[in-house]
């Protein structure tokens, strides 16, 4: 956390435009002002040259910063959040004030504030005056003030940096978030002691991941053929079974139904979660396999991928013993994983989803891995959490950058809480359509947690399971998202599904704080 007596060295720079105004008075003035606008998303050594040379031209310099809903120009941005950008140019001595713009243009407040100066950087004059900053000079001449060019002799690219070599701030970014919401990390760890006793019921494709592990011998001299030695094998229950074992390790009440063939991999299946508090609940269907997935490695690589899988929808009779499941079983929060491997389609989902008891907390996760799932047809719910592939397929949408992504697909979903997985990008977590340009909490952005990743597959599940009884106990998407990424860079440390402990997490946390404590 951003301690009091850190705050209290820039705090006093962070205005809004309307106290700005009041401040330094109306024009003419003594002192004369100066007005820099921009992202300034990684403040370098180019941003600062522009600043002071801003500064050698008057007496009062204020930084207006674009805010974080109306930075478009590239995919995973701002890459620095807007309260973090303000605090690190108020930091700087030659600002005098920091404000956040919620609006498009700088334009509004060109007009409120008046500055005697409006400067901006040099690039903009590299191919004639783009019209936007024809717009702003036309604002700034119409009451007497003067458009400048600062020079251009440091030349940075905050997009260049970001993009080839980012810095490593996400503890900074949790601070932030954290300080934001009134929160700190005793809020994080608090939570977690509140997971004892919650029922959850998770339905969902059982899916059992095996690893076989060969070594290379070589490849075949008269076709294109590897060959390998077999090592050894090793299974991990997955799909929506690990999503019921992460709920249970973290210590919720977990009620458990699936569908399973009537073979050996089910036997695992029964074997494994039966070593669990877990109550497990699979209905047999005779006429299709348990699903495997087996991934063959050889030197740390994964070479081919064999599934055993019918993905044929389950039957009206299941269909029925599943929806009667859902309706008797007593639960606070009730969790549909979607795997697209037969117990949710297009067909089946309207009748499970009506038979969720009109109480609970109801949870939606699409984890298609290697088919199509429409997370829209869960509609209505208060926790959603798909990835950006899937958010994309839902939307048809190719080419938005991830916010406006996510804001549509929230919208569309009419859920209480979208939190859209991003990879090795972390999250973004939207809670609530903008209604006006200063709604800038509507969504916000964690990073990854993850300190050497090694398996990122199943680490979905993880954040899954930590994020919605979080979300359910405190209805905060900050603490559901915080600890559900730091679930997730658990689970992304380990090989093969293994279960996220809640003293995994509060390891994380200890080290994310000391890191903040400098300790």
């Amino acid at each position: 956390m951003m301690d009091d007596a850190t705050h209290r060295m820039v705090s006093h720079k962070l205005k809004s435009a309307a106290e700005i105004a009041a401040l330094i008075g109306r024009r003419p003035r003594a002192r004369k002002v100066i007005m820099c606008h921009g992202t300034f998303d990684v403040v370098h050594p180019g941003h600062v040259r522009h600043l002071l040379y801003a500064k050698s031209k008057g007496d009062i310099l204020i930084a207006s910063l674009t805010a974080d809903a109306h930075i478009l120009k590239a995919n995973f941005r701002p890459f620095v959040p807007q309260e973090l950008r303000a605090f690190n140019l108020a930091a700087l001595e030659a600002v005098d004030y920091v404000m956040i713009d919620p609006k498009p243009t700088p334009i509004d407040n060109i007009r409120l504030i008046e500055p005697d100066i409006f400067a901006k950087g040099y690039e903009y004059t590299a191919a004639g005056l783009h019209p936007r900053t024809a717009e702003e000079k036309q604002a700034v001449e119409a009451y007497g003030g003067e458009l400048i060019f600062t020079p251009g002799d440091i030349v940075f690219s905050s997009s260049h940096i970001i993009e080839t070599s980012p810095p490593s701030i996400a503890t900074e970014k949790l601070l932030t978030l954290l300080y934001a919401e009134h929160l700190d990390f005793d809020s994080l760890r608090g939570v977690l002691d509140r997971f004892h006793d919650l029922r959850v019921h998770v339905i969902g494709d059982t899916i059992v991941d095996t690893y076989t592990r060969c070594a290379v011998i070589g490849g075949g001299t008269k076709t294109p053929t590897m060959s390998v030695r077999f090592e050894e094998k090793q299974d991990f229950v997955g799909g929506a079974g690990i999503v019921a074992k992460h709920l249970a390790s973290a210590g919720t009440r977990v009620t458990f139904s699936t569908v399973l063939g009537d073979d050996s991999t089910a036997e695992f299946v029964k074997q494994d979660l039966g070593a669990t508090n877990i109550d497990f609940h699979a209905i047999v269907d005779p006429n299709r396999p348990t699903t495997n997935k087996d991934v063959i490695v050889a030197a740390g690589h994964h070479l081919l991928k064999v599934d055993r899988v019918d993905n044929r929808p389950i039957s009206e009779r299941i269909l029925r013993t599943l929806a009667d499941r859902v309706a008797s079983v007593e639960a606070d929060i009730v969790v549909f994983t979607d795997f697209r491997h037969g117990i949710f389609n297009r067909e089946t989902i309207p009748h499970l989803v009506k038979a969720i008891p009109k109480t609970a907390f109801r949870v939606a996760d699409s984890q298609v891995a290697s088919r199509w799932g429409n997370i829209l047809e869960f509609q209505g719910f208060d926790l959603i959490t798909p990835n950006e592939r899937e958010a994309r397929f839902a939307l048809g949408d190719q080419d938005s950058v991830v916010r406006p992504l996510g804001t549509e697909l929230y919208r569309q979903a009419h859920c209480r809480t979208l939190l859209l997985k991003l990879g090795p990008r972390g999250l973004m977590a939207f809670r609530g359509e903008p209604k006006s340009d200063e709604d800038v909490r509507s969504f916000f952005a964690v990073d990854s947690f993850a300190d050497n990743v090694v398996d990122a597959v199943g680490s979905g599940d993880a954040l899954l399971a930590y994020a919605a009884p979080a979300m359910y106990l405190t209805g905060n998407a900050v603490v559901a998202a915080v600890l559900g990424s730091l679930s997730a860079a658990v689970a992304c440390e380990h090989q093969g599904n293994v279960p996220t402990e809640p003293n995994d997490i509060l390891d994380k946390i200890d080290r994310l704080e000391r890191q903040a404590q400098y300790r």
